[in-house]
């Protein structure tokens, strides 16, 4: 069997070869840091020295402050995206990118409210995504679909607003609703409406919690929004009793380990509790969260799983299983990616 090196270390299977399911990675930041500077410079956009040095920006959101340049950034980067054919590129080269690393089905976040003053309203916005989302499979082979997101620091009118147009569109390949920024910022239960109407409507709910705050935002989600699956859910590992509700429920966490050390949360990979869910048996789906702001994709989360809290290639076969059990994909698409984890594990 070919050895080959992952995180400096001799391995014996490849990561990018592993199927997975990328449940975790959002819209403007899964851009290529090239396109955004083509971009920025076909707009005549001044991006900070941040986002152009070739090296992921210096973050830390653990204080308003930091998760303050952190939403400053990404907006900048987000007002470079003006045209159909910019989400077209994005998307198709976001497709091409997942394939690389070995993901073999994408659910993509979005906001589209933050989109819409340049593409002409909310729901043209929608289309527009959508038919970038239809190209690019078709283009990419690769299956994605989309999540809704409402964001936590505008009114929940906006988001039971959001709720009944993604519920409109789950025969064009939207499958969720979330609830992202701040976890800080208001309360879950203020949002209760929104993801009832989410739910009712056919799509699984999938509410941020448990990263920049503690376990009681991660059993919010869960008491107050009926969450089917947690945007990071991390910090539920501090709480044994928590860790036993997500087992027992069966609920997956979306874990973004670079992102968490990026943003502060922890100080360094071995930090991060993959090691403290994946034993108390929390399904998980490891996510690059934003690419463009971390510095890297899905293959790398893995190989930080490998490398720093020593997942052995038996365990990285479950973590992908878990990816793929706890996305929305159809049972066929999953029994195939189930089968060809399987395969890479045989070698």
């Amino acid at each position: 069997m070919e050895r080959v090196r992952v995180g400096g270390e001799a391995a014996s299977r490849d990561l990018r070869e592993l199927p997975k399911a990328h449940l975790h990675l959002h819209f403007t930041g899964s851009m290529r840091p090239s396109t955004l500077l083509e971009l920025a410079d076909k707009y005549g956009v001044h991006l900070p020295d941040a986002l152009t040095g070739g090296e992921p920006p210096k973050l830390r959101a653990t204080d308003e402050r930091g998760w303050f340049r952190f939403q400053r950034l990404y907006d900048m980067a987000r007002s470079c995206l003006r045209s159909p054919e910019d989400i077209q590129r994005l998307v198709r080269e976001t497709a091409q990118e997942d394939i690389r690393d070995g993901s073999r089905w994408l659910e993509i976040q979005v906001d589209p409210t933050s989109y819409a003053p340049r593409l002409g309203g909310l729901i043209p916005t929608i289309e527009v995504i959508l038919d970038a989302v239809e190209t690019a499979q078709r283009e990419t082979g690769l299956g994605i679909r989309v999540l809704v997101a409402a964001n936590r620091m505008k009114h929940p009118l906006d988001a039971r607003t959001l709720a009944r147009l993604a519920v409109r569109y789950t025969d064009r390949g939207i499958v969720g609703f979330g609830l992202s920024n701040d976890e800080r910022r208001g309360m879950a239960r203020d949002f209760d409406r929104a993801f009832a109407i989410a739910r009712e409507g056919g799509l699984l709910a999938a509410p941020h919690g448990g990263e920049l705050n503690g376990p009681s935002s991660v059993r919010d989600c869960l008491d107050d929004l009926h969450a089917s699956r947690i945007g990071h859910g991390v910090r539920a590992a501090e709480d044994p009793r928590l860790l036993r509700q997500l087992a027992d429920s069966g609920v997956t966490c979306e874990v973004c380990p670079a992102s968490n050390v990026a943003l502060g949360v922890y100080e360094k990979p071995e930090d991060v509790p993959l090691r403290t869910l994946f034993d108390a048996g929390v399904p998980m789906a490891l996510g690059a969260d934003d690419p463009l702001l971390f510095g890297s994709r899905l293959a790398e989360q893995y190989e930080i799983a490998r490398t720093h809290s020593g997942f052995d290639d038996g365990e990285l076969a479950e973590l992908a299983r878990q990816s793929v059990r706890g996305s929305a994909a159809p049972a066929d698409v999953r029994e195939g990616m189930l089968k060809d984890i399987d395969g890479w594990l045989a070698g």
